[in-house]
């Protein structure tokens, strides 16, 4: 079974996803402050996005739908084939390792 989130019909809808990259970091949650709540009047009615910069930082940063860029998609494409080569890198020397423990024998 799907997870499902239900965003009532009065609420515009999300511009970003869960997970999604941006300019300013991978999106980690989304929250709304309704119209006619003291936290929208106080911060403006909208979407809010808890973003990450940086995967090996605990840095949280909490910005307005308008504060977000996404990245164009020759920037997404240059950023995952990074991450793809880096993962495969840690394969790599990951298997490397398993020769040497076992003398050669990859079989156990």
């Amino acid at each position: 079974m799907q997870p499902t989130i239900s965003i009532p019909q009065h609420w515009g809808y999300p511009r970003f996803t869960l997970e999604q990259r941006t300019e300013q970091g991978t999106i980690l949650g989304v929250y709304y402050y309704p119209n006619g709540t003291e936290l929208a009047e106080q911060f403006d009615e909208g979407w809010r996005y808890v973003l990450m910069p940086n995967k090996n930082s605990d840095e949280i940063s909490y910005l307005k739908e308008d504060q977000i860029q996404p990245l164009t998609p020759e920037e997404l494409f240059s950023e995952i084939t990074a991450e793809i080569e880096f993962y495969q890198q840690q394969i790599s020397i990951l298997q490397q390792q398993l020769v040497a423990i076992t003398g050669g024998s990859t079989n156990g």
